[in-house]
């Protein structure tokens, strides 16, 4: 079906439009081929960078990333310090032209400084590379020109290859540019790897949208201790019932003389029993068998779609260990749509 035209769309001819995707597919044609290059070039040297990346943080060090670049190399420069942040590495950006105004004061002895120049020439750069060496501040150059000032002043040299950039002109930033976030994201991950970098982790620094709300866990939503409702299976209704509604839960756990978790009562199925001997009979005459239960472990996500599709509104959450089925929660489905959860 053709789109439908709007006074906001211009016309354009088929020969315009043709024009267009060959441009539009060019770039993304050269970029493809310029980042299979860089990973075919990688050495010894992209392991260097991990070591002395991962040495400013060992032994209780707190060295941080220092990322720097110029121009459009800073932009990139930007959000590879956010996505070696996000992902466990302490990093930050510094602008080289601010950094010759007071900023340098913000780089430590035990920081790595990591700097961005296709060229390898960007003058802002040259008061940061001076204050590395006089500091010994280890240095990672990231550049196209093996003899440029920057790559024979790194302590690590990451050499990008020598791709034409997707511009007409060859010179806008485009193919070099992609090729710069690429081997940021690869240096993130490697070090997210060597760490062992868990979701737990990644979740503690994505509290908030929806990466957050997609890593909670049970354990972390779930009511405990002395929220958790509990009744033995001889307990009389009467009792089971004051406990239900100092919990507010709408549920209470049965549990054997074990504390093995056997059966649960739900508002539903005080319902079903409810005549004039309901207070005198006990939590197992009345009690659901086999309930349908979570781990703390577990997402939050998983639980909720699992009550989603039985129609229940609250889990017991048994120890890690099944074998004994003790409950240590109960996870109800409002908390779960508080959290964001959908």
């Amino acid at each position: 079906m053709a789109p439908r035209k709007t006074h906001l769309q211009p016309v354009t001819s088929e020969a315009q439009a043709k024009d267009d995707l060959a441009a539009a597919q060019r770039v993304l044609s050269q970029a493809s081929d310029a980042l299979t290059a860089l990973a075919a070039a990688l050495d010894g040297q992209f392991i260097r960078a991990l070591d002395v990346i991962l040495a400013a943080q060992e032994n209780g060090k707190s060295g941080r990333v220092i990322v720097s670049g110029m121009g459009k190399s800073g932009h990139i420069a930007r959000k590879i310090a956010a996505t070696l942040s996000s992902t466990g590495t302490p990093a930050y950006f510094v602008h080289p032209a601010e950094a010759s105004h007071g900023d340098l004061g913000a780089v430590t002895r035990d920081d790595v400084l990591v700097m961005l120049s296709w060229g390898g020439e960007t003058a802002e750069l040259s008061n940061l590379i001076t204050y590395a060496k006089r500091c010994r501040i280890p240095l990672i150059g990231i550049a196209s020109n093996p003899q440029s000032t920057l790559m024979q002043a790194a302590d690590v040299g990451l050499l990008l290859p020598r791709a034409p950039e997707a511009c007409p002109m060859g010179l806008a930033p485009t193919t070099s540019t992609t090729m710069m976030l690429s081997l940021g994201d690869a240096l993130a991950v490697a070090l997210m790897e060597r760490k062992g970098f868990s979701s737990d982790q990644y979740r503690d620094f994505h509290p908030g949208g929806s990466l957050g709300r997609a890593l909670i866990r049970v354990s972390d939503l779930m009511h405990t201790g002395a929220e958790l409702p509990l009744a033995r299976e001889n307990s009389v209704m009467a009792d089971v019932l004051l406990t239900m509604a100092s919990g507010r839960l709408g549920c209470v756990g049965v549990v054997d003389a074990s504390g093995a978790l056997i059966g649960i009562v739900t508002d539903g199925d005080v319902r079903r029993h409810i005549d004039s001997d309901l207070k005198a009979r006990t939590a197992a005459q009345v009690m659901s068998r086999s309930p349908k239960i979570a781990h703390p472990g577990q997402l939050a996500a998983e639980a909720l779609a699992l009550m989603n599709e039985m129609k229940i509104t609250q889990l017991f959450v048994l120890d890690a260990d099944d074998a004994g089925r003790l409950p240590v929660g109960v996870l109800h489905i409002h908390d779960c749509l508080s959290a964001g959860l959908q």
